[in-house]
């Protein structure tokens, strides 16, 4: 293979796998009834409108219609990627639920 269709392929494919994150991250929220849009600004303030997060949150479903999503999954996903100011934003939300 080409170094330059290996690069865009590497590309192409760390761009699929972050938006798999960012939907994950948006069905999380919406599983808790947490605006992600709001949750993520909160994480990164300075940031500008993300498309990416506008463009997942079309792809999810009513939490009635979704499978849970574990805690320990999206932050581990998030960690993945980097987004720890936005993982811990989400470990706030989950330390701010009721405690049974």
């Amino acid at each position: 293979m080409d170094p330059k269709d290996l690069e865009q392929q590497i590309i192409q494919n760390y761009k699929q796998d972050e938006g798999m994150m960012i939907l994950v991250f948006a069905q999380w929220c919406i599983n808790h009834d947490i605006d992600p849009k709001a949750l993520y600004f909160r994480a990164y303030p300075a940031q500008q409108e993300n498309k990416m997060l506008n463009h997942m949150l079309e792809q999810t479903v009513p939490k009635q219609e979704s499978d849970e999503i574990a805690d320990g999954t999206v932050l581990g996903v998030l960690s993945l990627f980097g987004n720890e100011d936005l993982a811990f934003e989400v470990m706030k939300e989950i330390e701010r639920r009721p405690k049974p």
